[in-house]
């Protein structure tokens, strides 16, 4: 091992070793960065328009994210969306259709917005009835949490196949009587104001689950793995040419 071959072998090893370390620790560092939440300040309020389009998909950013908007409600357009927990209770919520005036240079569209919850479907119907008889067109400004479309469920065996649970903008425009030609936003808002005779709706800030690189994780393994073997390789080479010498050696002696 102290000869000078093996020691210059030795520290080529453990220059490889070293640059397998390296890389593992890369591998192990990009594992963690993939791995931190990013804060978003989706407690600001932020104009509708500036956050997401109509007539298209809803970017990551806009989930959760608090948005203000004018316009008018369309009265007679409010549905019943079933089986909504509000503070762990179940119940209904009503579900209106927002005209937006276009704000900011921005088109008029269509939006559902989520305008209270009861735990009772009768009360919630009332309320829809009274909200039908609003005067059309009464201007007025809107704030709440941003919250993507959800896909439409069939309902389940046995109840009324009208039945909504979730609020799906594509399954509420076959609803909307008075529905026009303007683009309709892929989401909808939870206000948070209650219409008359409901509860506001529990919309706490959303947090972001986010999970480790665990194939970020086994590659920094792996570069260890790879680093211990450059060694390992030193040692047994060095083993192999003593043992070598030594069978050698004992020849020599043998056949003297």
């Amino acid at each position: 091992m102290l000869r000078p071959r093996w020691v210059l072998a030795l520290l080529l090893a453990l220059g490889v070793a070293a640059a397998f370390a390296l890389l593992g620790q890369w591998q192990l560092e990009r594992a963690i960065v993939s791995g931190e939440v990013v804060q978003r300040a989706t407690e600001t309020v932020l104009p509708l328009a500036d956050v997401v389009q109509p007539g298209g998909a809803a970017p990551t950013k806009a989930t959760g994210q608090m948005v203000r908007t004018s316009g008018a409600f369309v009265p007679g357009d409010d549905q019943l969306v079933s089986d909504r927990f509000n503070g762990g209770t179940t119940g209904f919520w009503v579900v209106g259709h927002f005209l937006t005036d276009g704000e900011a240079g921005s088109e008029a569209a269509s939006i559902a917005v989520a305008r209270g919850w009861a735990a009772d479907e009768d009360d919630a119907r009332a309320v829809m009835r009274a909200l039908a008889t609003d005067a059309p067109g009464q201007p007025t400004t809107i704030t709440g949490r941003f919250v993507p479309a959800e896909a439409p469920e069939v309902p389940d065996e046995g109840r009324d196949p009208h039945t909504m649970t979730t609020v799906s903008p594509a399954a509420l425009l076959n609803l909307w009587a008075d529905s026009t030609d303007a683009p309709v936003y892929s989401g909808y808002i939870v206000d948070t104001v209650a219409a008359d005779g409901l509860t506001v709706i529990d919309s706490p800030v959303p947090t972001d689950e986010v999970e480790l690189n665990w194939l970020n994780i086994f590659y920094a393994l792996e570069w260890v793995v790879f680093a211990g073997f450059a060694v390992f390789l030193w040692y047994r080479l060095v083993r192999d040419a003593w043992e070598r010498e030594q069978n050698e050696a004992e020849a020599a002696a043998a056949g003297t």
